[in-house]
């Protein structure tokens, strides 16, 4: 794997939730590449799989454990399996998270005519709060309920480090996804209170708050089915001052950073973007 540095994680278990994602499989092959042993959690056992093979291909050492953020029990499985092949976690990667359409407006806004029964429009009074109770869910607790089983092993433990993903909907809410928007602002806000909750017993805890990068969650979204893109992503793109969409491993610099301690022993709390300036952008 071509990494934009290199830092030594020998010796060092790390666990990557979403490890089957684009995102977090970037992740999990960095982490192997630098020396860790990776455990790759996902929903889906052939998804986490996939990642280890990879990176067992590439010469790192991992397993692929199929885990459900939201489910105690499933967890606790999978620290079992985590601490009986690799030993104590030293480094838990929070990356499991998404969205859910019955959560998702239609038009970015409200016009009087659609509260009219009309076929496909979904307005902010039809939001399901099922749905939007999911979204919250599975970002949230999906983020919580792995620190509570993992870091537990962490405590004392010299370079022990969190990484949350957080978005950029949590800076400034996106049009149409409220529920993923709240849901994402939630976890920076945890993030900074886990980091000062754990500061005394030595884990570090921060997040990445990545811009805008095409995968499998928001492919659809973005990109037409021939290949050109969206409305939406036009916008977005206007609101890009680097004019483009990111590529996953433009992340990997700021990740190795903050799992660093030699690098950033003394960083803690934050949630850093990585946007191509999207966040600095007023519009004009």
């Amino acid at each position: 794997m071509n990494l934009p540095f290199h830092i030594d994680l020998s010796g060092k278990t790390a666990v990557v939730t979403g490890g089957g994602g684009v995102l977090c499989s970037s992740f999990a092959k960095a982490l192997a590449a630098c020396g860790a042993r990776v455990a790759v959690l996902s929903l889906s056992q052939e998804h986490a799989d996939k990642t280890a093979d990879a990176i067992r291909a590439d010469g790192g050492t991992a397993i692929g454990i199929s885990a459900n953020v939201l489910e105690r029990e499933s967890l606790l499985s999978a620290r079992e399996r985590v601490n009986r092949e690799f030993g104590p976690c030293d480094i838990l990667v929070n990356g499991a998270g998404g969205n859910n359409p019955k959560g998702t407006t239609t038009k970015e806004y409200l016009f009087s005519e659609d509260l009219l029964p009309q076929e496909g429009v979904q307005t902010f009074f039809d939001l399901d709060p099922k749905a939007i109770e999911s979204v919250f869910n599975l970002n949230f607790l999906g983020t919580l309920l792995p620190s509570q089983i993992f870091a537990r092993d962490m405590v004392d433990r010299k370079g022990a480090v969190i990484i949350n993903l957080s978005s950029m909907n949590a800076f400034s809410p996106l049009t149409k996804i409220p529920a993923y928007s709240g849901a994402k602002a939630a976890v920076s806000n945890f993030t900074q209170w886990l980091a000062v909750h754990l500061s005394k017993v030595g884990i570090r805890v921060n997040a990445i708050a990545p811009g805008f990068f095409i995968g499998n969650q928001n492919r659809a979204m973005l990109v037409k089915p021939d290949g050109s893109f969206t409305e939406r992503a036009g916008k977005i793109l206007n609101m890009t001052p680097m004019g483009r969409f990111g590529y996953e491993e433009e992340l990997l610099g700021t990740f190795l950073w903050l799992v660093s301690e030699k690098a950033s022993g003394f960083v803690n709390g934050i949630v850093v973007p990585v946007d191509g300036g999207f966040s600095a952008y007023s519009g004009v």
